[in-house]
């Protein structure tokens, strides 16, 4: 039972434990200086007498005397040196102990509002830590003053409630866009379902027309489904750790998305060398997949899309760029957010999740890449992908149009 009690039993606050350090530190510094003058004291008061005219030395230290006067008159001296000694010593003793116990005391009050000096930034830290919460993350701390290490950890901290606040506002626009999402093509089918059952009669074609707007919402909210499900994978950071090569990955989906290329008339280039890397594959052939669908339905009919892999050094290399609409270098950030997209003619804009470029991202990150995007001058997108690359691969080359 004694242990929980010394555990409960309250603990000195870092102000007291502050102030008594430097009150230690202070009085050994005193203690220490004293010690000092009290040996060159002691050393100047215990010299002996000069030796008299009558007086001589032996070798082995002795004192010889002419006469019993010189020898009384040397002891007298002796004497009178002892009580000078003693009274030298009581003296500095008392006076010695007195200053050091006006020090401590001083010494402990002039700590005790040093420390609290030091400690009120900490104060401040702590009282805005207690204050933010989830629906007050736009508070800072603001620390003023010099630049030193109380600053740096407030402004940390500040960038810290920065970055959780652009994460929770990131989050409930997430939540907001997937439930509009998920909303919409459910909605289409229970109207569907209801508009047909209020009629009284019904013919073969009326359930057919229900039956492929069915398939239609149910389609679309399948893909915004899966494409959650791949996001969340994806950052949750547990992934395999497989040899893949990002050539292949990029072959297969211009493949998968030829018939939609070829249905928009759009002109496809690769440039597929190896790009060798480790990770899990099924989520790097999604990186490419939606790169490439990317690029092919957001785009303008009779464009462009081209399509490069390959290394540089120590790393593979993805790039992927298409024609479109004239995109504002400000909000190409802006496409990587989740449910983010341009309001440029598209097309195959039914079949778009909104979240492309937001699972691109979310898997790069997660193999410990890059990506990045440069709009293009004459309207469309240039999105570059960079991944650390594995070693010992053949080189090879894919090539098609």
């Amino acid at each position: 039972m004694r242990a929980p009690l010394a555990h409960l039993r309250p603990q000195p606050s870092i102000r007291l434990r502050l102030a008594l350090t430097y009150t230690v530190v202070l009085l050994a510094t005193c203690i220490a200086l004293l010690a000092l003058n009290y040996a060159l004291l002691f050393r100047r008061l215990y010299t002996d007498p000069d030796p008299g005219p009558n007086e001589r030395t032996t070798a082995d230290g002795r004192r010889v005397f002419e006469n019993e006067q010189d020898r009384r008159a040397y002891e007298n001296k002796l004497a009178g040196m002892a009580e000078l000694r003693t009274a030298a010593v009581l003296s500095a003793g008392t006076t010695s102990a007195a200053a050091l116990a006006l020090t401590a005391v001083l010494g402990l009050g002039v700590s005790w509002v040093v420390a609290g000096r030091v400690l009120r930034p900490l104060q401040t830290l702590t009282a805005a830590t207690r204050r933010i919460s989830q629906d007050r993350l736009h508070e800072r701390i603001a620390l003023a003053g010099p630049r030193d290490e109380l600053k740096e950890l407030a402004d940390t901290f500040d960038e810290m409630v920065a970055r959780l606040e652009a994460s929770f506002n990131s989050q409930r626009r997430f939540v907001a866009h997937a439930s509009h999402e998920l909303r919409t093509p459910l909605a289409i089918v229970r109207t569907s379902a209801e508009v047909l059952l209020a009629k009284r009669q019904t013919t073969i074609a009326q359930w057919e027309a229900m039956a492929g707007r069915t398939l239609t919402a149910t389609g679309r909210a399948e893909r915004l489904l899966d494409g959650l499900l791949a996001l969340a994978r994806s950052d949750s950071g547990v992934i395999a750790g497989e040899p893949h090569d990002l050539a292949i990955a990029a072959s297969t989906a211009l493949a998968e998305a030829d018939d939609e290329a070829e249905h928009a008339a759009l002109a496809v280039t690769a440039d597929l060398r190896p790009g060798p890397v480790f990770g899990d594959p099924a989520l790097l052939d999604r990186l490419m997949s939606n790169l490439v669908n990317n690029a092919v339905r957001h785009n303008r009919r009779g464009g462009w899309v081209g399509v490069r892999t390959g290394r540089d050094g120590d790393e593979a290399i993805v790039s992927v760029s298409n024609s479109g609409d004239p995109i504002p270098a400000g909000d190409v950030d802006r496409l990587f957010e989740p449910f983010q997209q341009m309001a440029a003619g598209r097309t195959a804009g039914a079949r778009s999740s909104g979240l492309g470029l937001a699972i691109v991202r979310s898997i790069v990150r997660a193999h410990g890449g890059r990506v990045s995007a440069t709009p293009i001058a004459e309207g469309g997108l240039s999105v570059t992908v960079t991944l650390p690359a594995r070693e010992g691969d053949a080189p090879r080359r894919l090539t098609g149009s």
